[in-house]
C-alpha cells in the first residue's frame, strides 16, 4: 500500500525501498479496516431503521413492547458499532506503531549516511515527516477516507425509499466531491510552499542557536532572528493563504450539507403529501442522504493532514531512494593495518572541483604517516576519504587490500579510531562516550583514558567516568574534549587511526600525553595517520606526505622529507621537526621556497626535482621501498 496516488506498485527497474516494505507489511491492518469499515458504516443504518419503524409500527399500533423491543435491538446495535469504531481506531494506531517500528531505523541510517556528504541540519526533517506519516494512521483524515467508499451503501438505500431520494444524495455527493477537489487544488501548491518556508526557517533556527555563544557575544542574534523571522513570516503567509482558500471551500461543503438535510425533509414532506412514502421514511431519508455527505465533509476538513502525508510520504521516498541501504557485506578477517591509497580524487559534498586529486600511497601495518601543509591544502579531507567519511569520485582507499566500500560497516567501524578535527561528543558520560557507546566491559574503557593519557584527567571530575558532559560535550573545555575524544579513537586498539589536528587545542601536559600515546600506538604496531601543523606530533612518524591544493607534493621518509622542507637539516636541537613555517604557519618568517606549490606528483618524474625547486633542495623521493614495516630510502 502506497499513500501517493496513483501508485500501481514498484515498476520493474524500481526497487522498493524500507518505506514501501514497511506500508506492505501492515497491510494486513489495512485490509481489517476496510472489512471494520463495511460493518460500520451498515450498522449506521441502524438510525434510519429505527425512526423508521418506531413512526410506521410503534406510533400506529401504540404499542409499548414493541417500542422497548425496538429500542433494546437498536441500543446493541449501537453497542456493536461502537465497539467496532473503537477497534477499528485501535489497529490504526498499533499499524502506525508496527509501521514506526519497521521505518525508523532504516531512516535514521539514510539521514546519517546523507548528513555526511550535507552537512546542513535540514535532514532532521524527515524524523518529522515520519511521525507525521506514522499520526495519520491514527487520525480523524485516515478514518474518514476509509468511510467513503461505503457511501454508495447510504445512496442505494435511499434510492430504495424513493428515486428521488437517491438522486438528491447523488447530487449533494457529486457537489461535495468537487468542492474536495476544488479545494485540493486551491491550497495544494501554498500548502507546499508553506512547508518548504517552514522546513528552512526551523533549519535555520536549529543552526544558529548552536552557536549561541558568538551570537551573544558578538550581537549577531537580532540579525540572524530577523532572517529567521522574516522565513517564519512567509511560511505562515503561504499557510494563511492555504487557511483562505480551504475556509471558503470547508464552509460551502457545511452550507450543501445543511441545505440538503433541509431539502430532505422538504422533500419527504411532500412525497409524503402525495401518499408516495411513509411518515417513517421522512426521518430516515433525512438520515441517510445525511450519511452520504458525511465522510465527504470530514475528509475535505481534513484535507490538509492528507496534503502533508503525502509530501511527508514523498520526502521519505526520495531520502530513502537518495542515500539506499549499502546491503550486507561479507564479513572479512580483521585487518592488520595496511593502507594503499591508489589515483584518489574526492569531491567534498556540494562542490563540483575535487578537493582532492591523484593521491597515491602505501602504508604497510604498523607505519606511522604525518600529513602536512598549508591551510586548505585538503588534509581533512584526506583524513575524511582515508575513513571512509567521504567516498572517492574515483580511484580508492584500500584496508588490508580490500576497498573500504567492500567492508561490513559494523566490522569497519570497529578496526577503525577517528578524531576529527572538530571534535563531537555526545550527551551521556565520559564512559559511554569513549566505548562509543557499545556494550564494553570497565577494563577496556579504562585502557583507552590510560592509552589517551586522559586517566588522571578524568579521576579529577566531579564523578569520574560517569561525569555527564552534555550536548556535544558542553561541560567540557576544548583541551578535553579533544582528549576525550583521542580515547574514543584509540578504544579497543583499532586496526587503523586517523588523527586530524589532534594538538590543536592541548595544552603541553596534553602534547606530551599525546606523543606517549603515539609511542605506545606505534609499539602496538598500529597504523596512524596524523594531519598537524605542529612539529612535535611528527616524532613518531615513519613517513611524511606534504600536500597542498589537493595534491601530494612530495612524499617519503621522516627524516628525508624534513630536511627537503626546510631546505637543509633539521635545526639544532630538534632533530627530525620541521620549523613552523613548513608545517603551514604564517609567522613574522617567510615561508620556505620549499614549500612553494608544485605541480603533483604525477607530473614530476620520480627522483627528479622540479624546476623551480633551490639549489640546495634535494631531489623529490620515490615512494619508499618497505622492508618489516619500516620506510627505507
Amino acid at each position: 500500500m502506497s499513500l501517493s496516488p496513483g501508485h500501481r506498485g514498484p515498476s520493474p527497474a524500481h526497487k522498493p525501498t524500507a518505506l514501501d516494505q514497511a506500508l506492505r507489511a501492515i497491510r494486513p491492518a489495512f485490509i481489517a479496516v476496510i472489512v471494520f469499515s463495511f460493518f460500520i458504516n451498515l450498522l449506521g443504518l441502524n438510525g434510519s431503521i429505527y425512526m423508521m419503524q418506531v413512526y410506521d409500527r410503534v406510533l400506529s399500533s401504540r404499542s409499548i413492547e414493541t417500542l422497548i423491543l425496538l429500542t433494546l435491538i437498536t441500543a446493541f446495535l449501537y453497542m456493536v458499532w461502537s465497539a467496532l469504531e473503537a477497534l477499528r481506531a485501535r489497529v490504526l494506531e498499533r499499524a502506525g506503531f508496527a509501521f514506526d517500528a519497521q521505518v525508523h531505523v532504516p531512516v535514521f541510517d539514510a539521514i546519517q549516511r546523507t548528513a555526511v556528504r550535507d552537512r546542513s541540519s535540514g535532514q532532521t526533517q524527515t524524523l518529522r515527516d515520519l511521525d507525521t506519516v506514522r499520526d495519520f494512521f491514527a487520525g480523524p483524515a485516515l478514518t474518514a477516507l476509509c468511510d467513503l467508499p461505503w457511501m454508495p451503501i447510504y445512496a442505494i438505500c435511499a434510492t430504495l425509499l424513493h428515486p428521488y431520494y437517491g438522486y438528491l444524495a447523488l447530487g449533494s455527493a457529486l457537489l461535495s466531491g468537487a468542492l474536495a477537489v476544488l479545494n485540493n487544488r486551491a491550497t495544494q501548491a501554498s500548502l507546499a510552499a508553506s512547508t518548504r518556508s517552514s522546513i528552512t526557517a526551523s533549519t535555520l533556527a536549529t543552526a544558529t542557536l548552536r552557536n549561541a555563544e558568538v551570537l551573544q557575544a558578538m550581537g549577531m542574534a537580532p540579525e540572524l532572528r530577523r532572517r529567521w523571522g522574516a522565513m517564519r513570516e512567509q511560511a505562515l503567509g503561504w499557510q494563511g493563504q492555504a487557511g483562505d482558500r480551504s475556509s471558503i471551500l470547508v464552509a460551502l461543503t457545511k452550507f450543501n450539507r445543511a441545505l440538503v438535510q433541509s431539502v430532505v425533509l422538504g422533500l419527504g414532506a411532500y412525497l409524503a403529501i402525495h401518499k408516495e412514502i411513509s411518515p417513517g421514511m421522512i426521518i430516515a431519508g433525512s438520515i441517510l442522504v445525511g450519511r452520504c455527505i458525511q465522510p465527504i465533509e470530514l475528509a475535505v476538513s481534513n484535507w490538509k493532514s492528507v496534503v502533508n502525508v503525502h509530501a511527508a510520504h514523498g520526502r521519505i521516498q526520495q531520502l530513502l531512494a537518495g542515500a539506499p541501504e549499502p546491503g550486507r557485506r561479507l564479513r572479512l578477517p580483521d585487518p592488520r593495518g595496511e593502507i594503499s591509497v591508489e589515483n584518489l580524487f574526492v569531491r567534498a559534498p556540494g562542490r563540483d572541483v575535487p578537493v582532492l586529486r591523484n593521491v597515491s600511497f602505501r602504508l604497510p601495518a604498523g607505519t606511522g604517516l604525518g600529513i602536512v601543509g598549508p591551510t586548505a591544502a585538503g588534509k581533512s579531507s584526506l583524513a575524511r576519504a582515508l575513513v571512509g567519511v567521504w567516498p572517492a569520485v574515483s580511484g580508492c582507499v584500500r584496508l588490508d587490500g580490500s576497498e573500504l566500500g567492500h567492508w561490513d560497516e559494523d566490522q569497519l567501524g570497529r578496526c577503525i579510531g577517528y578524531l576529527p578535527q572538530d571534535v563531537e561528543l555526545f550527551s551521556g558520560t565520559i564512559a559511554e562516550n569513549i566505548a562509543r557507546f557499545g556494550e564494553a566491559n570497565d577494563a577496556e574503557v579504562v585502557a583507552a583514558a590510560r592509552l589517551a593519557g586522559v586517566h588522571d584527567l578524568i579521576q579529577h571530575m566531579p564523578q569520574g567516568y560517569n561525569t555527564q558532559i552534555g550536548e556535544g560535550g558542553v561541560a567540557l573545555s576544548g583541551g578535553q574534549r579533544q582528549r576525550i575524544g583521542l580515547a574514543r579513537a584509540v578504544f579497543g586498539l583499532p586496526a587503523f587511526i586517523v588523527l586530524d589536528e589532534p594538538n590543536s587545542s592541548l595544552d603541553p601536559p596534553g602534547e606530551l600525553a599525546l606523543a606517549e600515546a603515539l609511542r605506545l600506538l606505534k609499539a602496538a604496531e598500529r597504523t596512524v595517520v596524523i594531519v598537524t601543523h605542529r612539529p612535535a606530533a611528527l616524532s613518531q612518524c615513519d613517513l611524511i606526505l606534504a600536500i597542498a591544493d589537493g595534491a601530494p607534493q612530495a612524499f617519503g621518509p621522516r627524516e628525508d622529507m624534513l630536511k627537503r622542507m626546510t631546505g637543509g637539516p633539521p635545526p639544532t636541537g630538534q632533530p627530525g621537526q620541521p620549523t613552523g613555517a613548513a608545517m603551514g604557519h604564517t609567522g613574522p618568517q617567510p615561508a620556505p621556497q620549499a614549500l612553494r606549490p608544485r605541480p603533483p606528483l604525477a607530473s614530476v618524474p620520480l627522483g627528479v626535482a622540479p624546476a623551480d625547486a633551490p639549489p640546495n633542495m634535494p631531489p623529490a623521493p620515490r615512494p619508499p621501498a618497505m622492508e618489516d614495516g619500516h620506510a627505507v630510502s
